[in-house]
């Protein structure tokens, strides 16, 4: 979701918080095979991915357009200009994609 969209957000992060948008929409998601699970489905605690859209000045580990793994019951939603986010602490992300630390010497911290 690297579209225009974020670019200029009215709102400016403060301290360590890390504003991001969801990959997939709360609901009925579908198995690797293809069948649908519904939204009602008891399952086990599932982490999600999503995309960091803003962060605070005291950030850093994250930067916007990273991809983050997080606990979607340790959430704060937020709807900016009709657009649903979640707002969370840098300290509640559980990882973030390697594709920006590949390669990188001296890449530290939880990588996946």
């Amino acid at each position: 979701m690297s579209d225009n969209t974020h670019e200029k957000l009215p709102i400016r992060m403060l301290h360590d918080r890390v504003l991001v948008t969801t990959d997939i929409p709360e609901g009925e998601r579908r198995s690797s095979g293809g069948i649908v699970i519904p939204a009602t489905a008891a399952v086990g605690r599932r982490l999600a991915w999503a995309e960091v859209v803003a962060v605070g000045q005291n950030v850093r580990t994250v930067e916007p357009g990273d991809r983050v793994l997080y606990d979607p019951e340790d959430r704060a939603e937020v709807e900016v200009r009709g657009v649903p986010y979640v707002l969370m602490r840098e300290r509640d992300l559980h990882a973030v994609a390697a594709d920006r630390f590949e390669g990188a010497v001296d890449a530290t911290g939880l990588y996946l």
